[in-house]
C-alpha cells in the first residue's frame, strides 16, 4: 500500500534544520548537548528551532541566556534572530517586565543574562523545561552546574539543558569536552555526537561510558547525566553558504589564532608570540603614496595600560615608554611611517607630543588615550590647550591589547600594512613579533589605536 503524503500549500512557512549536524542536535535527547565548535555553523538558529517542537505545549517553558543583555539585544544578535522567527508563526514579542516570547498555545520562551556570578541565585526555586546557553564558553561552571539543579517542570517534557559555543581553550568547557578533542586541538574522527554520561560529585566530575558506569561506581544516589559534543562548521550551513558567499572570506582574512578558533575550530590554539604578527607579514617601502590621510595615535607611559605584569617583569622592563605611530592611509593600504618612541618626566610628556606634532604637521590628525574618570578628563583638557591648532582627538582605552591589535593584525597578515624605511623599524618588527608576550606593547597599542582611527566609519571623514 503506498502512503499518501499530505501536500503542503504553496504559502505554508517550512521551518527545519539543515542536514547535518544541526539534524543531529536537534533530534538529540540527551540530558546536555553541546553544539559548535566553529564560527557559521548555524548555532543560534538551532538553539531557537529546538523550543519550538514543543510549540503546542501550554506548560514549557525555556529561557536562552547570554551572559549580558547587550549581548541579546546587540544589532543583528539573538532577539533580531528570534524575532524574526517566532514572529512569523505567531509568537508575540514582549520586552517589559523582560524580553520573551509568548505563544497562542501558551508556551514561552524567556531570554535572560547572567552577567555576574551571583545572578545564578536569581533563578533559585525556578522549574525550567529546557535551559540553554548561548556562547556557553562565556559563562563559569558555578553557573552551569548551578543551573543543573533548575532544570525540571510539569510540562511532560523531560528536562534539556543545551548551549552553543566557539572554541575556547581557556574556558572550563574545554576541560569539559576533552574526550572529544585531540591533542592537536581538533574534534576526534568519529567522536562528534557520541553520547556518554556524567556526574558532579562536590565540584567534581566524573565520566563514564553508561549510566549504570556510574552508579556501580559512586553509589546509587549518584544522578548521571547523559551528554554529548557535536561538532558544527560553517560548510555545514549551507544557507549563510549562499546568502553571504563572502562570509567565508571574511573568516580566512582572521589573525591566525582567531582563524584556527573560528574556522577550523582548533580548541587549544592560544596567542604566542609570532601568532599576531611576524616581520615577514611588513613589506618596507621607501615612501607614501600621494593622497594619504595620516593619524599619529600616542599610548602614553602614565596610562593603565601599561600598569601591567608582576613587579620582577616590571623590573625586568624598567621605565615605561610613551609611543607615538603615525600611519598613512590611501585607498586599502596602510603605511607605518614613523614612530616616535621616548622615556621622559610625566611633566615633560605633553611637550614631547607638541614637538612631535609640529614636526608631523598639522594635517596629521592626532589622537590621544584617555582614562577614564575626573583625572582622564583633566588630562585631556591640558593636552587640547598645549595642542590648540591641531587636530586631537580622544578615546577611551577599553579591551585587551590582543583585541584592540586584532583589526591591524588581519591586515598585516593580508599584506595590507607596510613600513616605510627607517632606523625605527628593527625596534618595531622586534615587539610585533614578540607580541603579547613581549615586555613591551607601546608601540603595538599605538598603532591599534593610529589604524582604528582611520578604519572607523563614524570618525573617518572628521579630519
Amino acid at each position: 500500500m503506498t502512503a499518501i503524503m499530505p501536500q503542503i500549500p504553496d504559502d505554508a512557512i517550512v521551518i527545519q534544520p539543515q542536514p547535518g549536524p544541526q539534524t543531529q542536535f536537534l533530534s538529540c535527547d540527551c540530558d546536555v548537548v553541546f553544539y559548535g565548535g566553529s564560527a557559521g555553523g548555524g548555532k543560534t538558529f538551532a538553539l531557537l528551532l529546538d523550543d519550538l517542537y514543543n510549540i503546542d505545549n501550554p506548560k514549557y517553558g525555556s529561557v536562552i541566556f547570554r551572559r549580558t543583555t547587550k549581548q541579546i539585544t546587540s544589532e543583528g544578535g539573538l532577539w533580531d534572530t528570534a524575532t524574526d522567527l517566532y514572529c512569523s508563526i505567531g509568537g508575540i514579542p514582549k520586552e517589559n517586565p523582560y524580553y520573551h516570547f509568548d505563544f497562542p498555545s501558551g508556551m514561552k520562551i524567556s531570554f535572560s543574562h547572567m552577567e555576574h556570578e551571583k545572578n545564578r541565585l536569581d533563578w533559585q526555586g525556578s522549574q525550567i523545561a529546557a535551559i540553554k546557553f548561548d556562547e556557553i564558553c562565556h559563562f563559569t561552571w558555578k553557573q552551569f552546574s548551578y543551573m543543573l539543579s533548575r532544570n525540571r517542570s510539569d510540562s511532560g517534557v523531560p528536562g534539556k539543558i543545551r548551549g552553543t559555543c566557539n572554541p575556547d581553550p581557556d574556558s572550563w568547557v574545554r576541560k569539559f569536552i576533552d574526550w572529544y578533542i585531540g591533542e592537536d586541538g581538533y574534534v576526534i574522527k568519529g567522536r562528534s555526537g557520541v553520547i556518554r554520561w556524567f556526574c558532579v560529585i562536590g565540584d567534581e566530575v566524573f565520566w563514564g561510558d553508561t549510566r549504570q558506569e556510574l552508579i556501580d561506581q559512586y553509589g546509587a544516589d549518584t544522578l548521571p547525566l547523559s551528554f554529548t559534543f557535536i561538532r558544527s562548521s560553517l560548510e555545514d550551513n549551507q544557507i549563510l553558504m549562499k546568502k553571504d558567499p563572502g562570509y567565508k572570506s571574511k573568516l580566512m582574512a582572521l589573525p591566525r589564532v582567531e582563524r584556527a578558533q573560528l574556522m577550523e575550530g582548533n580548541w587549544n590554539i592560544r596567542a604566542t608570540a609570532g601568532s599576531y604578527f611576524r616581520r615577514e607579514d611588513f613589506e618596507i617601502v621607501n615612501a607614501v603614496p600621494a593622497g594619504a590621510k595620516r593619524v599619529r595615535a600616542w599610548d602614553l607611559a602614565g596610562t593603565k595600560r601599561e600598569d601591567e605584569g608582576s613587579p620582577e617583569k616590571k623590573k625586568e622592563r624598567g621605565p615605561a615608554f610613551t609611543a607615538g605611530v603615525k600611519i598613512a592611509r590611501v585607498g586599502g593600504v596602510y603605511y607605518i611611517e614613523n614612530v616616535n618612541r621616548f622615556r621622559v618626566d610625566a611633566s615633560k610628556v605633553i611637550q614631547s607630543i607638541k614637538n612631535v606634532a609640529t614636526q608631523d604637521g598639522k594635517t596629521v590628525k592626532v589622537r590621544l588615550p584617555q582614562d577614564p574618570g575626573q583625572a582622564g578628563k583633566g588630562q585631556a583638557k591640558s593636552f587640547s590647550k598645549d595642542l590648540a591648532g591641531w587636530p586631537v582627538v580622544y578615546y577611551p582605552v577599553s579591551g585587551s591589547k590582543e583585541a584592540r591589535a586584532t583589526p591591524l593584525a588581519s591586515q598585516a597578515q593580508a599584506g595590507n600594512v607596510k613600513l616605510v624605511s627607517g632606523i625605527w623599524n628593527e625596534a618595531f618588527l622586534s615587539e610585533a613579533e614578540n607580541f603579547p608576550e613581549g615586555l613591551f606593547k607601546d608601540q603595538i597599542d599605538a598603532a591599534a589605536d593610529a589604524f582604528d582611527e582611520l578604519t572607523t566609519i563614524k570618525r573617518i571623514g572628521v579630519w
